[in-house]
């Protein structure tokens, strides 16, 4: 291998000689969800690979993804009452990464929003880190965190304290480990090279844009599919809408911070509450929407992506992963604008504009934007730089 000018090359140990041995490690498995989608797509590029995580709590009905594949555990995995309570042990999880023995490995992919950058490798190995985003709750995010799980005060929120500084010091020392560090957007590199003082490579996780595909019509509807949790901030979105009576709003979802979405809405006629909805109604829904609202401050945000394949507009908090995805005036070919503040005056002037400018988002341009996330140009680019970095294909 014959690194360019500025540039590393590592070359695992005797990678010709025999066949290559490759370890996906994985946060923790107990739903489907994101994380889950790139370790999918993961299993898809490198289907010989061995799975790892801290624990393995995934219910039978939701494990196809895995393809039969056996994941080795930590011991968090026997600790009692793990199967319901295993974050509890948030504390025990740096160890209990370290303690998976991945010496036989060639390469070393790991998927991480907590602990798994922290697996242990050697000089002969090539490991890989796929970063969601560093530990919020143990960052910049702590305070919101202590006051939502009510720990300010006390005993308990005197040791939680504690315990997140001590995440905090590994997390910074166990960035190291990885030789190369993937984003998810730019607005995670930015976070990691602000806690880690690591430059990373943005690479998109994979969006299932092969089931969410524009239908050719569109209602007179705006829409919000969401978790309703703090953050998303459904309740500011209810709250716009109801001061815009002529304007339908469908909010899809639930959560814990419903009640607060319903306080917002009021008993106003315009704004509907469906809950969950399966797959295909909730689908159904995104292709009618005149346009998807999102008031988040996201680390990616599938859902926009998702709404971007339908050939709907997007109208986003504009802050986040949402300015990887969106393409906004002035730039040609808009797929959506963005509202520069968290509040009802900001997004109601930005519907406004947005009405104010018909037909100058088309669906056509939303769908092309939404294919730049598709689940195979994430496994092209994440096999080319593994390759890159094993020197199989230059730079």
């Amino acid at each position: 291998c014959r690194p360019r000018k500025g540039s590393t090359c590592l070359v695992v140990s005797d990678p010709k000689e025999r066949a290559m041995k490759i370890a996906l490690v994985h946060e923790w498995l107990d739903s489907y969800a994101g994380s889950e989608r790139v370790l999918e797509q993961l299993l898809l590029e490198w289907p010989e690979a061995d799975v790892f995580a801290v624990c393995d709590f995934m219910p039978e009905a939701e494990r196809g993804f895995l393809q039969g594949k056996p994941v080795t555990t930590s011991f968090i995995q026997r600790m009692p009452f793990a199967r319901k309570h295993f974050r509890k042990f948030l504390g025990l999880m740096p160890l209990a990464i370290e303690q998976l023995d991945l010496s036989d490995y060639d390469v070393v992919i790991s998927s991480s929003h907590a602990v798994a950058k922290g697996v242990l490798t050697g000089p002969g190995q090539l490991h890989i880190s796929y970063v969601h985003s560093p530990m919020r709750y143990a960052w910049d995010l702590q305070h919101q965190y202590l006051r939502e799980a009510g720990l300010t005060r006390g005993v308990k929120g005197a040791y939680t304290r504690w315990l997140l500084h001590r995440m905090r010091l590994w997390d910074r020392a166990s960035a190291l480990n990885p030789d190369i560090v993937l984003a998810n957007s730019s607005y995670i590199a930015e976070r990691i090279q602000k806690t880690w003082r690591r430059d990373a490579r943005v690479l998109h996780p994979p969006v299932d844009i092969e089931s969410f595909t524009p239908s050719g019509s569109k209602g007179d509807y705006y829409l919000i599919a969401s978790r309703i949790v703090p953050y998303k901030r459904v309740d500011l979105i209810a709250s716009a809408f109801r001061a815009m009576p002529n304007r339908k709003l469908i909010i899809v979802g639930d959560g814990p911070n419903e009640a607060q979405a319903r306080a917002a809405a009021g008993d106003a006629p315009n704004i509907t509450f469906k809950g969950r909805l399966p797959r295909a109604e909730l689908i159904a829904l995104t292709q009618g929407a005149r346009a998807a609202v999102f008031a988040a401050e996201e680390d990616f945000g599938i859902a926009t992506v998702e709404a971007q394949a339908c050939g709907t507009p997007v109208i986003a908090y504009g802050r986040g992963g949402a300015r990887d995805i969106v393409i906004a005036p002035p730039d040609a070919h808009p797929t959506g604008l963005f509202f520069q503040h968290q509040s009802t005056e900001s997004l109601i002037a930005a519907v406004e504009r947005f009405e104010a400018m018909p037909n100058a988002i088309r669906p056509e341009d939303c769908r092309a934007n939404a294919e730049r996330f598709s689940a195979a140009h994430f496994r092209q680019h994440f096999r080319r730089v593994v390759d890159e970095a094993l020197g199989i294909v230059a730079a």
